[in-house]
């Protein structure tokens, strides 16, 4: 009986022993799926937290997008021109050249060939006429008026004259020039006069023969007498038909040649 006491208590013994020593052994065990149950929860929570995260106001980069401009901004510096994904800054164009100008100072010639005949028995004082440059105008390599180019002048003075002792008197000068911009420019020139040639050997061939039929018309009527009446009759005839009359007029012929120069200097500025 004592015996069989003994041994049942040394089977529990035996029992409680090997628990303690079970569960010694599955407590590290149970601690480490714990730890990792721990971790794994954690790492959970920063994925939420990260998807949680609020977005970066609008305007404001953040340090990411900040390091992503500064380094496509270095490639693109990097990049050779045309390979930047912008087009190339044309370059400015050059400014334009200053304008010329030019001052013609008087006693400059100014050649022209008229383009009608002028004529004191044709024409009147302040009537204006029309000719042709006939040698350009040129300062450096500034082509200034061309040949050919139109002038306007005009008659000052148209005097018919002829009268015994005077005789016909044209004087003329220009006022507009016309120059190789298509402008029209005022000028002052000198005066070029005409006089009519004298007429006296006429004048006294009319005189001579008025006197002559007056001469045979008197001696036809009364003799000796009535011959040196009637010559001065005739002679007075003759004068009177001579005073009545005017001399040749002046003229100037189509397609003259003349050189006026300017009286007044002309400052002339390049147009564009």
């Amino acid at each position: 009986m004592n015996g069989t006491c003994f041994a049942h208590r040394m089977l529990v013994a035996f029992s409680l022993m090997l628990l303690t020593l079970l569960l010694g052994c599955s407590s590290p065990a149970t601690s480490s799926e714990a730890g990792q149950s721990s971790t794994a929860a954690e790492a959970e929570q920063a994925e939420q937290a990260g998807q949680e995260t609020p977005a970066a106001p609008a305007g404001e980069a953040t340090e990411v997008d900040r390091q992503s401009e500064q380094g496509s901004a270095g490639v693109s510096a990097s990049l050779p021109a045309g390979r930047s994904g912008r087009s190339p800054v044309p370059p400015s164009p050059p400014p334009p050249p200053p304008l010329r100008e030019v001052t013609l100072p008087d006693g400059t010639e100014i050649v022209i060939r008229t383009s009608s005949r002028i004529s004191t028995k044709t024409n009147q004082p302040g009537q204006s006429f029309v000719a042709t440059l006939e040698q350009p105008l040129v300062e450096d390599d500034w082509v200034i008026a061309r040949k050919g180019a139109e002038i306007e002048g005009i008659v000052t003075e148209c005097d018919p004259g002829g009268r015994v002792q005077g005789v016909a008197r044209l004087a003329v000068q220009l006022r507009k020039l016309s120059l190789a911009d298509g402008r029209t420019l005022d000028i002052q020139t000198s005066v070029i006069r005409k006089q009519a040639r004298t007429t006296k050997k006429k004048d006294a061939q009319k005189i001579g023969i008025g006197a002559g039929i007056g001469a045979a018309v008197g001696a036809i009527a009364g003799g000796g007498k009535g011959a040196a009446i009637g010559a001065a009759v005739g002679g007075g005839a003759g004068s009177g038909v001579v005073l009545a009359s005017h001399g040749e007029p002046a003229t100037i012929a189509s397609e003259t040649k003349l050189t006026f120069k300017l009286t007044d200097p002309v400052r002339i500025v390049e147009q564009r």
